[in-house]
């Protein structure tokens, strides 16, 4: 190589410092540049999530919260004292309620209304995280001006457009997570500034960080952990608490730690109302099936599986199911502690010279620690949506770490090649977590979409494989709906839905003998189920098996006396066996509780007429017309040769 060509590549790159440098002061000096980074963070975000707008409920909760529950559509008196004393789906969420409320009273039952607040929510939690990381990173590191909000775009940016946000902004339900996840970064960037003020302004601010805490508790409980999440940040960037021991009692810690003490009780009363919530519905999980050495492997696998698919955010899915027993032994459960206690150990040897890495890692346990499986209630050994808070502390890493790399880089301390790789590795970065994040958001269209893709990504979820069943046998595929209930008894034995979903289904199929046995093997397990002896005494009047029809269907009736589908199976029994004059009474009783029931309708008709009550059947008759045109019109025959 020559001389020429030895000064060369050096003039090149010192040519790329003075970029760098007019990019940050660019960003430090120029105002429009600086209003427009959180406006042009929202706008991202919205468009990152907008595919969301034209989805539809899916069923998984949103029709028991949204579809067939009546009592949250409207402002009215009774529909607010339904939300603020509802624990429907073992969650007291009066706030979202209240939402939802809203959403009803402006779009009536039109999901496009829902999911637009959702995703408003989360595009404004991106410009407020990028003003928490402003203060936080400004804190931590010294960096200048433009580099600090290339920072904390970098940081907003990562958290909000990532594809574990998904779940939390596609699903109607989840509308507390956004809904809690801005209170709570409100909350916090009121604390940063108290902690700049004093006087009057200091504790006004104080007054805002618990008032925008008790909203954040009354829309998902999950935001309990926000004092704890507040000493942290004491620690470390605020430095207002000393990190020796022997100091945590002095005088000016002392006033720290009173300042929580409101906080530390509301998230207290937070803790105590989600769990009762939970426990209410049933939902917790007890210690005899998932007992405290299977505890310990949860919440390792959780700790493990949120920072991996924050790295890797790959093979996510609407449920990570619960396996029906845990070991510490089992490798998913021994990778995952290893893993954690790895990290764990690097970032203490680590915390004098990375002591942000402390503190993100911090923020990430405490925050976690509600849904890691120390108490657990439902089928899930992890959910995406529970990452919506915890990785704001990964999130800040990336921020400080673009900071440090720029700030690097503008000293000529990193060679200027090596700087351009790593921003363009950021913009590929960038470029594909946003895709990943439209494709997810896919997911979440409809039903078929949700299940089949859970099943993609998770073959061995029995309850994905259970859902998509039940939707191919609502759209009358029995034959397919089978295959999914087999696979399920096999995958889940211990699970008594999947043998019921496939009786059922086996009944639709005319395989009532096949049907009948699996509804007694269920019945001998739960000898007082109403809904079994139900579901037998229906088999046994397909096979014309009266008497043992009728038995079980009063046996059932004697535990459910005012079940309007039991009453009306059994005026059928009695019909079908020709006793319609004892059928007469149950299809009363039956439209008695349900005025609706065309069957039943159809069925007092029939009885009407075998009994010779002539006007009384051409009555039910024109009332079935009204109800029901369509069944109406296929019985239609039965009476008009009659009349």
């Amino acid at each position: 190589m020559s001389s020429t060509d030895q000064l060369i590549v050096p003039a090149a790159e010192r040519a790329a410092a003075p970029a760098v440098g007019r990019l940050l002061r660019r960003l430090a000096a120029d105002a429009r540049v600086t209003r427009a980074i959180p406006v042009a963070l929202t706008v991202v975000t919205f468009l990152a999530f907008s595919e969301t707008l034209w989805h539809g409920f899916v069923e998984w909760d949103d029709r028991i919260n949204f579809l067939d529950n009546q009592d949250f559509r409207g402002l009215g008196w009774r529909n607010i004292r339904w939300m603020f004393s509802t624990v429907l789906m073992g969650h007291y969420i009066p706030l979202t309620w209240l939402t939802f409320g809203l959403d009803y009273t402006l779009w009536g039952m039109k999901p496009m209304g829902y999911h637009l607040w959702s995703v408003v929510l989360h595009a404004v939690n991106a410009a407020l995280m990028y003003f928490v990381a402003l203060r936080l990173l400004g804190r931590a590191l010294r960096l200048e001006a433009g580099a600090l909000r290339l920072a904390a775009a970098a940081t907003a940016f990562f958290f909000a457009v990532h594809p574990l946000r998904a779940e939390s902004v596609a699903w109607a339900t989840e509308r507390r997570d956004v809904l809690s996840g801005m209170f709570f970064l409100l909350a916090v960037l009121a604390y940063l500034k108290a902690v700049d003020a004093d006087g009057g302004r200091r504790r006004r601010l104080l007054v805002a960080v618990a008032g925008c805490f008790v909203l954040g508790l009354a829309s998902k409980s999950m935001v309990m952990t926000l004092p704890l999440a507040l000493i942290i940040m004491d620690f470390y960037p605020l430095r207002r608490l000393p990190t020796d021991w022997r100091q945590l009692a002095s005088p000016a810690a002392r006033a720290v730690w009173r300042e929580k003490v409101p906080f530390l009780a509301l998230g207290l009363l937070g803790a105590a109302v989600g769990y009762w919530a939970q426990a209410s519905n049933h939902y917790v999980t007890s210690l005899q099936k998932y007992p405290p050495s299977a505890r310990v492997g949860m919440v390792f696998y959780s700790y493990w599986f949120y920072l991996w698919k924050t790295i890797v955010p790959t093979g996510l899915s609407p449920l990570h199911e619960l396996p029906a027993t845990i070991h510490l032994r089992d490798w998913p459960f021994l990778s995952a502690m290893i893993a954690v206690l790895s990290i764990a150990a690097l970032v203490l040897a680590l915390r004098r010279a990375l002591p942000g890495g402390l503190a993100a890692a911090a923020f990430y346990v405490v925050t976690l620690a509600p849904v890691s499986g120390v108490v657990h209630s439902g089928y899930q050994l992890t959910h995406d949506r529970y990452s919506y808070l915890p990785c704001m502390s990964w999130a800040l890493l990336l921020g400080a770490a673009v900071g440090g790399l720029v700030t690097l880089a503008r000293a000529e301390v990193v060679r200027p090649v090596i700087a351009r790789l790593a921003a363009a590795a950021l913009a590929f970065a960038t470029i594909g977590l946003a895709i990943l994040t439209w494709q997810q958001v896919q997911v979440w269209k409809d039903d078929d979409s949700l299940w089949r893709y859970s099943l993609e990504t998770e073959p061995t979820c029995s309850i994905c494989r259970t859902n998509l069943g039940v939707l191919l046998y609502n759209q009358g595929f029995y034959v397919l709906a089978r295959g999914h209930f087999e696979r399920v008894m096999e995958l889940r034995p211990d699970r008594d839905k999947g043998e019921s979903n496939l009786a059922i289904t086996l009944g639709n199929l005319g395989e009532f003998d096949a049907a009948l046995a699996h509804f007694e093997s269920l019945l001998r397990r739960k000898p007082n189920s109403a809904e079994l002896m139900q579901n037998v005494g229906v088999i046994l009047l397909y096979l014309k098996r009266y008497d043992e029809a009728l038995a079980k269907l009063q046996a059932a009736e004697r535990l459910q006396p005012d079940q309007p589908v039991l009453l009306a199976n059994i005026g059928f029994t009695y019909s079908a066996a020709g006793r319609p004059d004892r059928a007469v009474p149950y299809f009363e009783r039956s439209l008695g509780v349900s005025p609706e029931s065309a069957p039943a309708r159809v069925g007092l008709a029939l009885a009407y007429a075998a009994t010779g009550r002539e006007e009384q059947a051409r009555a039910q008759w024109e009332k079935l017309q009204s109800l029901d045109g369509r069944l109406a019109g296929f019985v239609a025959p039965v009476f008009l040769e009659r009349w």
